[in-house]
């Protein structure tokens, strides 16, 4: 298994390894060891089934079931993210994943099923770097603060209606407001990493609204700077792993009308400190 990087600032590619057959204890390890050190990990041309991304997402932790998107019938652990003529995406937003659990995911694993033939890339951010290019004055001020997450600011009982579904009844209750601190630390390593998002993170505590949206304005403003950035291509059969407490994503929607379908996986990872 080799690789070869992405961009400076994160992104690597892994040939030599087919995930159709479920990786080796020791080849699970070094994925994770380069996932560690640059975040995201491109796996081209494996075309997995649904249950073979599964199983191998299983190696990162407990998966999670989105309230929101269907799942694959035999594995309703896999979301599918599919988009058309009738279906425009609206994933055209800095972000990183189910933030408004206790327990975010770790790694999520996407599959590109079916790609457009032009477009449909997604672009993804280091918000270790995005933190460490703030001045120390705004990165002494940022570090203790912390931000409320809310599953219902993307997903609110609109956004079912729209899709033709009705909300379940409990799926509010089952996901209400989390707090995490706006800078995420690493334990094994002590780095920081900014952690709020355009789509779950609604305000600061401690300062008032108005401060709180100048400055999460500001952060938002900032992850988006290109130098953070590393951009993938899509082609069918692609495998993307990325560590979601360090980054952040942005699905490119620009290929409508054409139809793009993706499975996505997110593996449990751990409380933000």
């Amino acid at each position: 298994m080799e690789y070869k990087t992405l961009t400076p600032a994160l992104g690597a590619v892994i040939e030599g390894i087919d995930l159709s057959d479920l990786p080796s204890e020791a080849q699970v390890s070094e994925i994770m060891g380069i996932l560690q050190e640059r975040l995201i990990v491109a796996i081209p041309e494996q075309h997995v089934t649904a249950k073979q991304q599964r199983d191998f997402a299983l190696n990162f932790g407990p998966l999670y079931t989105h309230p929101f998107y269907a799942g694959v019938v035999d594995a309703p652990e896999v979301m599918v993210l599919e988009h058309d003529d009738r279906r425009r995406a609206a994933q055209n937003a800095w972000h990183s994943d189910v933030t408004y659990l206790e327990t975010p995911p770790h790694v999520e694993v996407l599959c590109a099923e079916l790609v457009p033939p032009h477009g449909g890339d997604t672009i993804w951010a280091s918000t270790y770097a995005a933190y460490e290019a703030l001045s120390p004055a705004l990165q002494r001020f940022l570090d203790g603060l912390h931000a409320v997450h809310d599953f219902a600011k993307d997903f609110p009982p609109s956004r079912f209606e729209d899709a033709g579904v009705r909300a379940p009844a409990d799926v509010y209750s089952k996901h209400p407001p989390v707090v995490h601190p706006v800078v995420r630390t690493n334990r094994a390593n002590g780095r920081k990493a900014l952690f709020v998002n355009t789509s779950f993170t609604t305000h600061i505590e401690g300062v008032t609204r108005k401060e709180s949206d100048a400055i999460l304005r500001l952060l938002f403003e900032h992850i988006e700077r290109p130098e953070f950035h590393a951009r993938w291509r899509w082609h069918a059969g692609d495998v993307v792993l990325w560590d979601n407490r360090w980054t952040q994503h942005y699905a490119v929607s620009d290929y409508f009308p054409e139809r793009r379908r993706m499975r996505r996986v997110s593996a449990i990872g751990d409380r933000p400190v």
